[in-house]
C-alpha cells in the first residue's frame, strides 16, 4: 500500500464530500482505539472543523487515558480540532431502570452492550445537528464488511466511512504515517462495550490478521475443505460471522407492493 497517497486520497475525499454536502466538518467519537484515532486524524488533516467527542460509559481508565492523549496531540497539531466529553454512564444506568429486568436471559449483556453503542450514536448526531457536521464512521473493512463486528445503528450509524475500504493492517500503517500516539498503536483492539477487559479477539475468536487472511481466502473462492487445523477453524469463524451478520451489511429490505395491489 502506498500509505502517503492513500492518506492523501482519503483526506481529499473527506473534504470534497463535506464541501458538496455544504457542512463545516466532522464529528468523531473517540474511544482510545486505533480506528477512531486514524479517522479523526484524517478528518483533522482536511482543515475543516473536527469535533472529537469522548463518550465514556463505565470506561476503563486505560481507554480514557489513550483517548485523552490522542485528543491532546491532535489539538496541538491542528487548530481546527476541538473536543467535548459527554459522560453517558448515568444515562445508561437510568435506561436499565426503565426497561424490563430480564437478568436470566443470556442475551442481556449483549443487548446492553449494543445499547451503549446506540446511546453514543445518538449523542454524536446531536452534536452533528447542532454544529452542521457529518458523523464520520470509524469501522474498517474487516469489521464492516467481513465479520460485521459493529452495532447496527450504533457505531454503524454514520454519515460516511473513510477507512471502511482498509483492512486492519492497513489502518495500522496509516496510523504510523499519521503519527497516532504509540500507546494507541500498541493497544489491544477492544470495543469497550462490556465494562471488562475482553478485547476484540476474545469476542471473535480470531485475530485481525487471521480474519484478513480468511477474508482474502473467501474473496478468492476458497472453501472450508481447502483448509485444516487452525486455518480451518479461523475460516469457519469468519464465514459464520459473515453469514449471520449480512443483515448489517446489506440495504434494509423493503417490501415491494405489486402495482395491481395499489
Amino acid at each position: 500500500m502506498d500509505t502517503p497517497k492513500v492518506a492523501e486520497h482519503i483526506i481529499k475525499w473527506l473534504k470534497d464530500y463535506a464541501t458538496n454536502a455544504k457542512v463545516s466538518g466532522f464529528v468523531v467519537g473517540i474511544s482510545g482505539g486505533i480506528d477512531s484515532a486514524v479517522t479523526s486524524t484524517l478528518c483533522a488533516e482536511t482543515g475543516l472543523t473536527t469535533l472529537c467527542v469522548e463518550l465514556p460509559i463505565h470506561q476503563a481508565t486505560s481507554q480514557v487515558n489513550r483517548a485523552n492523549e490522542h485528543i491532546k496531540q491532535l489539538k496541538e497539531r491542528f487548530k481546527n480540532v476541538s473536543e467535548t466529553e459527554v459522560n453517558l454512564t448515568s444515562t445508561f444506568e437510568n435506561f436499565k431502570t426503565v426497561v424490563p429486568q430480564i437478568t436470566s436471559s443470556p442475551k442481556v449483556d449483549l443487548a446492553l452492550a449494543n445499547t451503549r453503542a446506540r446511546l453514543r450514536m445518538t449523542t454524536l448526531y446531536y452534536f452533528a445537528g447542532l454544529h452542521g457536521l457529518l458523523v464520520a464512521g470509524t469501522g474498517n473493512k474487516v469489521e464492516d464488511f467481513g465479520v460485521g463486528f459493529f452495532t447496527k445503528y450504533g457505531d454503524g450509524g454514520v454519515d460516511l466511512s473513510p477507512i471502511a475500504n482498509l483492512v486492519k493492517s492497513e489502518v495500522y500503517k496509516l496510523a504510523e504515517y499519521l503519527e497516532v500516539p504509540t500507546s494507541i498503536q500498541k493497544a489491544q483492539p477492544t470495543d469497550g462495550l462490556f465494562g471488562d477487559s475482553r478485547n476484540d479477539e476474545d469476542q471473535i475468536g480470531a485475530s485481525y490478521d487471521e480474519l484478513e487472511w480468511a477474508m482474502d481466502m473467501q474473496e478468492k473462492g476458497k472453501i472450508s475443505t481447502d483448509f485444516t487445523g487452525r486455518k480451518l477453524e479461523v475460516y469457519k469463524i469468519y464465514t459464520r460471522l459473515n453469514r449471520i451478520n449480512q443483515h448489517k451489511m446489506i440495504p434494509i429490505p423493503v417490501c415491494e407492493i405489486p402495482k395491481d395491489l395499489k
